[in-house]
């Protein structure tokens, strides 16, 4: 019977949060030629509680062997599959300033299965050119653009006074899912996806963190 059989049942968004922690500490260890990888040992060098580990782990029932643990090369390949990297994503970025920019320079991203395709922004003078090969456009082609590829994801890197106009701009068009980059909380329909990644937000924390630590 194969030992990875992939449950229906919604894996808790923290637990799904943990799941890449899990597959980059897999990836060290097949590159350093490790075979076997127990639960423990993921959870003191990550420093993650080793329960947590192992319920993680039961969502995408990948079974350890007892006093051996899990195999690695299995490990990273359910891993990958389980969380949509090894299936490629059509993206659009809206907003081609230094966060977009930055992103779409960014090879990584189609490591993880997301392929942007193209940047819209307001400015014309950004029309036709190209940002690591990828088209820039003007945003009154995003309508054109959407019905020839299909394109599913919108990340979201627009000033905060436009994120709510723009996003409303994509579901109009078709996008399904929002990896939203910007500080304002966008309002969607509930059949929308929404994935808030403020950077800003995630400083705040960090200085008041290290405000307490220092007082």
């Amino acid at each position: 019977m194969n030992n990875v059989i992939l449950q229906e049942q919604r894996i808790p968004e923290p637990a799904l949060r943990r799941l890449p922690w899990y597959l980059a500490y897999a990836k060290l260890c097949k590159a350093n030629g490790d075979m076997y990888i127990s639960s423990t040992q993921i959870a003191h060098d990550i420093a993650v509680d080793a329960s947590k580990v192992a319920k993680d782990l039961s969502y995408v029932q990948v079974s350890g062997k007892t006093r051996v643990g899990y195999e690695v090369n299995l490990l990273v390949s359910v891993l990958e599959d389980f969380l949509g990297f090894t299936r490629t994503h059509k993206a659009f970025i809206f907003g081609v300033g230094s966060l977009g920019g930055a992103l779409i320079q960014d090879n990584g991203l189609t490591q993880f299965g997301l392929k942007v395709c193209a940047g819209f922004d307001v400015k014309y003078e950004l029309s036709g050119t190209r940002i690591n090969h990828i088209p820039i456009h003007h945003v009154d082609r995003f309508l054109e653009l959407q019905k020839q590829t299909n394109t599913e994801i919108g990340i979201l890197t627009v000033p905060v006074n436009k994120a709510q106009s723009v996003a409303e701009l994509m579901i109009d068009g078709g996008i399904k899912a929002i990896w939203n980059f910007t500080p304002f909380r966008i309002k969607v329909p509930e059949t929308i996806i929404v994935q808030n990644t403020s950077i800003y937000a995630h400083l705040a924390v960090m200085f008041n963190r290290l405000t307490d630590i220092q007082v």
